[in-house]
């Protein structure tokens, strides 16, 4: 009885650990959304996703050398990481910087709460996970959430069809990072995280260096200001070396799907942020869509019927 008692309660403790793990690792992404304002106002887009991820594999490189560990990676495995760079490094941050030069960091995050239903839809296609009519009912409420942010809570926005630019390449962001996640499960049985983490980020360098070539990183470099810095150094390390070891962790533990849905605690900690460190407006409508998208993930969160 003893033993059972204390597999209960280890069980619990792994859950409750699994679940925080994702929060703080929600935060340092919300943290993102703030930083990408400021230095997307001082790097071309190419460049700062160049030296975002320039900074994080070394640092993840570094760590891994002074532990020991083995560096190499298989060359059957070198075609999974490509693809991962691309989807979730290379195309989601490209539309991501690019986004935020229309929108704002509060537009950007809420938008990016649509990743648990694309997801979850494309997991359930691919991955042959099932959806229970909880589960989806959960979808469409964080759908409809997302729907009124991108619209702004105008039904002549949605009847005319005239998104800002900046929502819907954030939209684009999102189909991106849902694709990586999908891929990321099968990838991750094979590689450690914190190997295909810094691989991950080495390919996208790789990608990006010869677009910043041409952006001549001579021509801005010596005016960009120590808050520029400061942001871009922050997104590397917090948003890039920390928030993705840990989300990486959680894919493994418990899934692309349920791991996706923390994600919608980001437009909670981006608000936020954004209030008291930009200035940006809480409006209603934001309001309205963040308790819609946050009702939703809870709904899908608690079905049952998500697997790994």
């Amino acid at each position: 009885m003893k033993e059972n008692n204390n597999s209960t309660c280890l069980g619990s403790i792994k859950s409750i650990l699994d679940k925080n793990i994702m929060v703080i690792s929600s935060i340092f992404f919300s943290g993102a959304f703030i930083a990408g304002k400021f230095s997307i106002m001082e790097f071309p887009v190419f460049s700062l996703t160049f030296f975002r991820f320039l900074i994080a594999s070394v640092i993840l490189f570094l760590i891994m050398h002074f532990r020991g560990e083995n560096l190499k990676i298989s060359k059957s495995e070198i075609p999974h990481v490509i693809v991962l760079s691309l989807l979730g490094m290379v195309g989601y941050h490209l539309f991501f910087f690019t986004a935020l030069k229309y929108t704002s960091s509060v537009n950007t995050s809420l938008i990016a709460a649509s990743n648990p239903i694309m997801t979850t839809v494309l997991a359930s296609i691919f991955l042959k996970e099932r959806v229970s009519l909880k589960a989806a009912f959960g979808i469409v409420i964080s759908f409809i959430g997302v729907a009124v942010i991108v619209t702004n809570g105008s039904y002549e926005v949605l009847k005319n069809m005239n998104f800002n630019i900046g929502d819907l390449y954030m939209l684009i962001a999102v189909l991106s990072f849902s694709c990586y996640f999908i891929l990321l499960k099968n990838v991750l049985s094979r590689i450690p995280p914190m190997k295909l983490t810094a691989y991950v980020f080495l390919f996208c360098v790789l990608i990006l260096l010869p677009a910043v070539i041409i952006e001549n990183p001579a021509s801005y470099m010596g005016s960009v200001t120590i808050k520029g810095w400061g942001s871009l150094l922050y997104m590397a390390t917090f948003a890039s070396v920390i928030a993705y070891m840990l989300q990486q962790v959680s894919v493994k533990r418990i899934g692309p799907s349920k791991t996706s849905l923390y994600i919608n605690l980001i437009p909670l900690f981006s608000m936020v942020m954004a209030y008291f460190i930009l200035g940006e407006k809480i409006t209603i409508q934001k309001i309205l869509a963040a308790a819609m998208i946050i009702s939703g993930v809870i709904i899908t969160l608690k079905s049952k019927n998500i697997s790994k």
